[in-house]
């Protein structure tokens, strides 16, 4: 065989003369490792401090990203921790509420880019990240000779279509991180808890992104090393945490706390205890009663015969919206819902109370004896208006343990 017909086989076939499905199932599995890099590694471990790598993973995530993205771990971290403390403002780095989601969809690993020259926010946001040796003087230094060793490496093992492959892995994270996740997941999907910011969650079944697609969750219980809360979500990045911590390679230090039910008694300063710890699903667990409320209203109002009416209009939207907090509510909605207050007491009621259990946790001058007081005359009141989801509200809170 000649030089030329060598090079025109490597060229077409690589190394490793791969069939097509071959090439398709290391382009899949190459790309996933990445992804769960990003997760495990920079997200979890490094920004949240929600578990503790081991040496072996830590390091080979560390080389796997400086291979395959070319990102700095000091940029990564110190960007994600700055759109968690300015979420949603005008200073987070990437919210498609202040930016627009064409834009994050578009051009997110510009922001990124844009970001990470921000020394400002490197300084502030970038404590405790690795700093030895091959960080500074490898990962950091040449980070993008990282990118241009896994374009040889691939363009070795198949040939011209190594190229394509590397295009693909340096679009992944761009595309999902930095679009969909920073995008999407702030823009669109359903939300378990209503989180301060606009975070939702994407799908309930991350895989794709690792679990980054339970995003609301996520800004819920930022330093939690699991992603999912459901019984019917599913976080593949947890799952291969638990594998790591079964072989001794990981730790996890926190998760999502969780409401237990116990026997039902009369508040005392652990049943306030537990319901601060837990005043998302607490909060979720009212929402879902003012639901049902609404749906009873509707029941009602069919019954009277008002089937064409304005206020069956209008009822319809309070069943949409008005278990969601004041500020996430569109503003023409709000006349809307104030007649729908006015109409109905028991929906009133629901929200009055709502806010007041709220002064809970809010209130940060008042003493733990006051607050236990406030929360007895809270349950109290519940429990005699006469109203079926306070009463069973108030009695679940009665028996809420950490």
């Amino acid at each position: 065989m000649t030089v030329h017909d060598a090079l025109v086989q490597w060229l077409g076939f690589g190394l490793l003369d791969a069939s097509a499905w071959q090439v398709v199932v290391y382009a899949l599995v190459v790309t996933h490792i990445t992804i769960a890099a990003v997760t495990i590694f920079l997200h979890r471990a490094q920004a949240h401090r929600a578990l503790d790598l081991g040496p072996i993973p830590s390091h080979f995530f560390r080389f796997w990203l400086w291979l395959t993205t070319g990102m700095v771990t000091k940029e990564w971290v110190a960007i994600h921790r700055k759109h968690h403390a300015k979420c949603e403002t005008e200073e987070d780095p990437h919210s498609p509420q202040t930016r627009g989601l064409k834009k994050v969809l578009r051009e997110g690993a510009e922001l990124y880019r844009h970001e990470a020259k921000n020394q400002e926010t490197l300084a502030k946001y970038s404590h405790g990240v690795p700093n030895d040796w091959i960080e500074r003087n490898l990962y950091t230094r040449y980070s993008w000779q990282g990118v241009g060793l896994m374009l040889i490496i691939n363009m070795a093992l198949f040939g011209a279509i190594g190229a394509s492959i590397w295009a693909l892995q340096m679009a992944w994270i761009p595309i999902w991180a930095a679009g969909v996740v920073n995008g999407i997941g702030h823009f669109w999907g359903y939300r378990n808890f209503e989180a301060a910011d606009a975070s939702t969650n994407i799908s309930p079944w991350g895989i794709i992104i690792g679990g980054e697609e339970l995003h609301n969750n996520h800004h819920t219980y930022p330093t939690s090393a699991k992603f999912s809360v459901k019984p019917y979500e599913f976080d593949i990045g947890w799952g291969y945490i638990r594998a790591m911590e079964m072989i001794g390679w990981a730790k996890v230090r926190k998760t999502a706390p969780k409401l237990r039910q116990g026997e039902i008694k009369p508040a005392d300063k652990d049943t306030l205890e537990a319901i601060i710890a837990n005043r998302y699903e607490v909060m979720a667990s009212y929402g879902r009663g003012l639901k049902a409320a609404c749906a009873a209203e509707l029941t009602r109002l069919k019954a009277e015969g008002a089937a064409h009416s304005p206020k069956l209009a209008q009822f319809k939207l309070a069943k949409r919206w008005l278990h969601r907090d004041a500020d996430k509510i569109p503003q023409d909605l709000h006349g809307e819902l104030a007649g729908v207050r006015a109409a109905s007491p028991v929906l009133d009621k629901l929200v009055t109370m709502r806010e007041e259990l709220r002064q809970l946790w809010t209130r940060t001058n008042v003493s733990a004896e006051q607050l236990v007081s406030d929360l007895q005359a809270w349950c109290r009141r519940a429990e005699e208006s006469g109203i079926a989801e306070l009463r069973n509200f108030s009695m679940g809170l009665r028996a809420a343990r950490i």
